[in-house]
């Protein structure tokens, strides 16, 4: 018997909220017990810590430099309105073998295609889609009306003293309130109201396997949570980070000009946003929940796996950051993953699974656990083997992540081991940690101090001696990946060839795309 998908996804989750353990552990009572018949994978990450990139990755398996979507596609100065001509999803290779799709909630992977057209049937897209216009320019247009269409004529505050409890003040820009109360944030309880009806009336009436993909926009920020929520987190019980109080002045600049604007809110703001924050995670598992009451009431649970997971996480307060972004830093990063597969053996079942697994992961593994033929080669490992075995093996030895800003532009390529984590900046200088050591990202070992401006340096006097042969190390790593996935960072001009290391290292470039 054909197995059916169930994917729920949620926006900006950051990993530790489904980990026993963690201080930003959610109330989730239903992925609680969810995970006891699952795999949790405790290191699952996004190769892009915004939207669009990371849905691109999700749905094709490829990471951002192979399918062409850098940002937010919606937005005038996007860099690119959806994936490339000719991009494979892997709905295709389910439509192809007979499967019925069905999609509700968010899209936001490109303007250039719905699902309707790769595929899916379409209960409802939130946001709902602009109209498609046909060419870039009038694209283009079309973001900059709907831009300049926002009421940018209102009184804005710019004092202190007008600031509403939770507000962020930025002169010149509508209000702004970090968190708050709403009963029905961003629709999403309609989202799972017409996935959960699709599942008790018409799920499996073709007489085909289904794929449903819901997609939810909590808890994305601003964090504005339905009360009952709230009122399940005691502000007292609420930390702030370890991090928190980090100066970041060994870090880029643009982490501390991102960071000072939520410096308007005080210390107990700050946890308030936390609370609101953890709130809709619980928000988000009570949706979850309604999804697996109707999935058991059709009666297929039993040939159906389940994957919960989300987009890419959430600084929530790390080194007194919100949202995501370019800083670096774990947090936007790490994303929930749990799959329940009905051919998991019981031995598997309710473990933790510590191997690194990211986003491009996921095409690989619906299609190998559901038995379809694939299209054009995906990126990713099938996640199979270790939904089979006790849990032990590794995919990989190192996760690598892919960013050219968001909407504020900034070329950035990190590799990261069980150890080590590079960070290359081409708008700033680089950073290293040792995450055995330095687990809160508080210490770049490649910190650049103020010092008198020099003639007749070395090329390599930016590197602590020490670390040299550890950054080249980490670099080798970087452009392999580099070229094995199709990556556009090789421009080797003077002014924009910054990266310490150049490609070269590897021995030639003929030779590093035979070692990828």
């Amino acid at each position: 018997m054909s197995t059916n998908v169930l994917v729920f996804m949620t926006d900006q989750q950051r990993g530790a909220t489904v980990l026993p353990g963690h201080r930003l552990k959610a109330k989730t009572p239903r992925l609680d017990e969810f995970r006891q018949q699952a795999v949790t994978f405790s290191r699952s990450y996004t190769p892009s810590p915004h939207c669009c990139p990371s849905r691109a990755s999700f749905f094709t398996g490829l990471y951002p430099s192979q399918h062409g979507v850098w940002n937010n596609v919606n937005l005038t100065n996007a860099l690119s309105r959806g994936p490339r001509p000719g991009t494979e999803f892997w709905s295709n290779s389910f439509a192809r073998s007979g499967y019925d799709l069905v999609f509700s909630g968010k899209w936001h992977v490109s303007n250039l295609q719905r699902p309707a057209e790769l595929g899916w049937r379409e209960l409802m897209i939130a946001p709902p889609m602009a109209p498609k216009p046909a060419t870039a320019d009038a694209q283009r247009e079309l973001a900059r009306a709907e831009e300049v269409s926002l009421n940018w004529t209102e009184p804005h505050p710019s004092a202190s003293s007008d600031r509403m409890e939770g507000e962020i003040i930025r002169p010149g820009y509508p209000r702004y309130l970090h968190y708050g109360v709403d009963e029905n944030p961003f629709d999403d309880a309609e989202v799972t109201q017409r996935a959960s009806d699709f599942l008790e009336n018409q799920a499996g009436l073709s007489g085909n396997p289904w794929v449903l993909y819901v997609g939810t926009l909590g808890p994305h920020d601003p964090y504005f949570a339905p009360q009952r929520f709230v009122d399940m987190y005691d502000l007292d019980d609420i930390e702030l980070p370890a991090n928190f109080a980090d100066s970041m002045n060994d870090k880029p600049a643009m982490y501390r000009r991102t960071r000072d604007r939520f410096d308007q809110l005080t210390e107990k703001e700050h946890r308030e946003a936390i609370r609101h924050y953890l709130a809709f995670c619980s928000y988000e598992d009570y949706l979850f929940g309604q999804l697996l009451d109707s999935l058991d009431a059709s009666g297929q649970a039993e040939e159906t796996a389940v994957l919960y997971l989300s987009d890419h996480g959430d600084y929530v307060g790390d080194h007194g950051l919100w949202c995501k972004g370019l800083p670096s830093f774990e947090s936007a990063y790490h994303v929930p993953t749990v799959v329940r597969w009905p051919g998991s053996s019981e031995r598997v079942r309710g473990t933790t699974v510590d191997a690194m697994v990211s986003l491009v992961d996921m095409g690989p593994t619906l299609v190998d656990l559901c038995e379809v033929e694939p299209g054009s080669g995906m990126s990713g490992h099938s996640l199979r083997p270790l939904l089979e075995s006790d849990g032990g093996g590794e995919l990989r030895e190192e996760l690598f992540f892919q960013s050219n800003g968001n909407e504020a532009y900034g070329i950035q390529r990190i590799v990261m081991t069980d150890q080590w984590k590079l960070v290359c900046n081409l708008f700033d200088d680089d950073e290293l940690y040792d995450l055995a050591a330095d687990p809160d990202e508080l210490f770049n070992l490649l910190e650049q101090p103020n010092q008198v401006r020099r003639t007749g340096v070395g090329p390599l006097d930016v590197v602590p001696e020490t670390l040299r042969a550890r950054v080249e190390e980490m670099y080798r790593r970087m452009w392999a990946n580099a070229l094995e996935y199709d990556d556009e960072i090789f421009n080797r001009y003077i002014f924009t060839a910054l990266p310490t290391f150049g490609p070269t290292i590897l021995g030639s470039l003929t030779a590093a795309e035979e070692l990828a």
